[in-house]
């Protein structure tokens, strides 16, 4: 099948957590593909170097530093648009792997606003803007946390439950919009912050995570699986694409050569 080219009125697309890890990867495909990318986050050095790396391989690209959790920098941010073509809503992350006895109550609050609030704050400042260009596309980044649950992990999979959700949610309420609703589900993704952050640095257990796994997904793969649904023609959506390595079988599930 063909990949759709962007229309001049759709060309703009916003990536959230552009700073590492799928949102650069991302940046990089959608820019590549004949996006304008927007690149969010809040660490404003690596955003720009990104910025600088994607103009200088004749793409075209601008750095936003944005905490998405922020409402009102977020509808400030909004201001600079009158359409936007793609947003990808990636920002966000998973903290600590405590069971729910013993779990960190502000770890939970943390996960919960930047994985579902952000995605919220972002989806509504931009939706108007997506709609007014005619043939606009809300890619929700969630995670296959958001299907099934796991052990020692409910934090991160009730915050990417209410991801799901709030996706799911989206397309009922807006169908008949010129706006398509995209949910990319990865599972086992092994890049350099995702792990290390949720161990608040350990190496040790971070490494636990892949020990054994011979290809997790990277975030290219990932990457070039939302850039694939999102050029797509446009009458065609993509509700839910669920993203594996070939070793992980399940959320609980993984062939590990040890």
């Amino acid at each position: 099948m063909a990949t759709a080219v962007p229309s001049a009125a759709s060309r703009i697309a916003v990536v959230t957590g552009a700073s590492s890890g799928i949102g650069a990867a991302t940046a990089r495909r959608l820019a590549a593909a004949g996006y304008r990318v927007v690149l969010t986050a809040r660490r404003k050095d690596r955003i720009e170097a990104l910025a600088e790396e994607i103009e200088a391989a004749g793409h075209s690209a601008t750095a936003y530093p944005l905490d998405v959790t922020d409402r009102a920098a977020v509808d400030e941010f909004a201001t600079a648009f009158r359409t936007v073509g793609v947003l990808v809503n990636n920002a966000g992350g998973a903290l600590g792997a405590d069971p729910v006895a013993t779990g960190d109550p502000a770890d939970w609050r943390t996960m919960f606003e930047t994985n579902v609030l952000g995605t919220l704050n972002l989806t509504q400042a931009l939706l108007p803007k997506l709609i007014a260009s005619g043939d606009g596309t809300v890619v929700i980044v969630s995670s296959t946390a958001g299907l099934a649950t796991y052990e020692g992990g409910a934090g991160y999979v009730a915050a990417k439950h209410g991801e799901h959700v709030l996706a799911e949610t989206l397309r009922l309420e807006i169908v008949g919009q010129p706006v398509r609703v995209i949910e990319i589900a990865p599972g086992m993704v092994k890049t350099d912050e995702f792990a290390l952050t949720r161990f608040g640095g350990d190496e040790a257990k971070a490494a636990k995570v892949y020990e054994g796994v011979a290809e997790p997904l990277t975030a290219d793969d990932v990457a070039d699986t939302i850039t694939w649904a999102v050029t797509r023609p446009s009458h065609v959506n993509v509700d839910l694409l669920v993203l594996r390595p070939r070793a992980q079988a399940s959320n609980t599930k993984v062939h590990r050569e040890l």
